[in-house]
């Protein structure tokens, strides 16, 4: 791949620079195909070549932080940003996927980061996320989760704290603290619907808020494969997005435009949106997701869009 110059964006008050394709730890997970160690540490290697040296991974992301784990011992910390989660998904261990409250404890915050550090090996996080809490206020109260997040960024642990969520007015209330340094939002900004746009962006943005977009590609929806396939019709038949999805892939098609670009670009267009994080399953996944991310389209390809679609360009 010829090397193109992927664009990078101001994470906000981090003053971190990232590319706007973040490349997601869940990619090479095992969780959508099986990537060996030896093919991860490759992957890896190759997407900081390319300039896609920040990594966004959590515990619960299947065997993804073994596999960075492996390919840190070959790369020079100095060279890639980590951002890391503390799981809030359930009373399981480290906060992962079950049943059961999680421990909102910032004591247990402390001691999830210290544990991930020494496994990683990587001495600091460049970002703590708290991710998927199915309740706010505890995260937020004396002695929660945020706090034991600020005293991990007091100690070195980590240098900025951040949320990863779903929920409007949860990233509202955490931005409004005042000690959120970074945001990750998930599938609410993309082809098909953009409902961050008037609320959780204008009130980043104002408190200078890094924004990352999850799922800016539905999870493979809108990257150009054929929706009028038997296998893509089977796989997406109960999701909303399927027919919203298949009417612009299929304007693509009429116009000859890859809409793996067109999806990517359509989430460039919003500067207070810094970067998209990507997962790639191989080296043909992440070169595609770095040029749609390095090449922009035409202004004639959105004036056209927009008039079929609607325009998300915020005023």
């Amino acid at each position: 791949m010829a090397s193109l110059p992927i664009p990078r964006r101001r994470l906000g008050r981090t003053e971190l620079s990232i590319p706007v394709v973040p490349f997601g730890t869940l990619g090479f997970s095992n969780q959508f195909g099986f990537v060996s160690d030896e093919d991860a540490v490759v992957l890896i290697k190759h997407a900081i070549s390319l300039g896609v040296n920040h990594f966004d991974g959590a515990r619960c992301y299947g065997d993804s932080m073994r596999k960075l784990a492996l390919a840190m011992k070959e790369i020079p910390r100095e060279e890639v940003i980590i951002t890391g989660r503390v799981c809030c998904h359930s009373g399981a261990e480290w906060g992962g996927y079950g049943e059961g409250t999680p421990d909102y404890s910032a004591e247990r915050v402390v001691a999830d980061v210290e544990d991930q550090l020494e496994w990683l090996d990587i001495g600091y996080f460049d970002g703590v996320l708290i991710h998927d809490p199915a309740e706010i206020e505890p995260t937020l109260e004396k002695g929660g989760t945020l706090e034991g997040v600020l005293r991990c960024k007091a100690r070195g642990l980590t240098q900025f704290a951040g949320y990863g969520m779903g929920p409007h007015d949860f990233h509202l209330k955490a931005i409004s603290t005042g000690d959120v340094d970074f945001i990750l939002t998930f599938n609410d900004y993309n082809l098909i619907r953009q409902t961050i746009a008037e609320t959780i962006l204008p009130a980043a943005a104002k408190a200078d808020v890094g924004v990352m977009n999850g799922w800016s590609i539905l999870r493979g929806l809108l990257t150009g494969i054929n929706l009028e396939s038997e296998a893509a019709q089977e796989r997406w038949k109960d999701s909303r997005d399927f027919e919203p999805a298949r009417a612009r892939w299929q304007w693509c098609i009429e116009r000859g435009i890859d809409m793996l670009q067109l999806a990517i670009q359509f989430c460039l267009r919003d500067e207070r949106i810094h970067g998209n994080n990507i997962g790639s399953l191989n080296l043909e996944q992440l070169e595609s997701n770095v040029r749609a991310a390095s090449i922009p389209l035409p202004e004639e390809v959105w004036e056209e869009y927009d008039a079929r679609f609607g325009s998300n360009i915020a005023t």
